[in-house]
């Protein structure tokens, strides 16, 4: 199945409400907060979309807690690709694809970085292979988009804050619909 901007739409309204795993803030508002630090860094449009739609496949399923608590690493990252290749191309897919390799990546590069990871960010950390070697850290980073998926990671990190003001979601739907492929690509997809 594949989902349309107003599919993605409904499932921010549905299920955004939802804590996200472990930390201060729902789905909705890490989305949110995560969009808005790249708008901030004056980012490209794909990549404010990618950072709106980065941890969107935790919201495919209706799960109680955090995954990670119960050993689950639940591949979010992976899951919302199929859905959402017919509509966007790999300025989008990339960083969201990369995103926890990038985490995996930035533990290995910077050492201060794994000390400012939340828990449930350790855990899964664990869980999705933990930290890469020197070798693995260097495969990453020559990879396409790998650099947007870096950046990405960073505003993850500080999308956490509770009660923050952001712009809703229709502020940043716009991005969608600029980083949407052309209607001629759509349909080879």
């Amino acid at each position: 199945m594949t989902l349309q901007l107003s599919d993605i739409n409904t499932l921010f309204t549905q299920r955004g409400h939802h804590q996200y795993s472990g930390e201060p803030v729902t789905q909705l508002e890490h989305a949110l907060q995560t969009a808005l630090l790249a708008e901030q860094a004056q980012a490209s449009p794909a990549l404010i979309a990618a950072a709106l739609l980065h941890d969107l496949g935790h919201l495919l399923e209706e799960q109680d807690g955090s995954p990670t608590c119960a050993g689950i690493d639940d591949l979010h990252q992976y899951r919302i690709l199929p859905f959402l290749r017919a509509l966007f191309g790999e300025p989008v897919l990339a960083p969201i694809r990369l995103h926890v390799d990038a985490k995996r990546y930035l533990c290995s590069v910077d050492p201060a970085y794994f000390a400012s990871l939340s828990a449930d960010s350790v855990r899964s950390l664990a869980l999705q292979g933990g930290i890469f070697s020197s070798e693995e850290a260097q495969q990453f980073i020559s990879k396409p988009y790998a650099s947007d998926a870096v950046q990405l990671r960073r505003w993850d990190d500080l999308a956490k804050t509770a009660n923050l003001q952001t712009p809703d979601y229709d502020h940043f739907s716009h991005y969608l619909t600029a980083a949407q492929l052309p209607q001629d690509k759509m349909s080879k997809n």
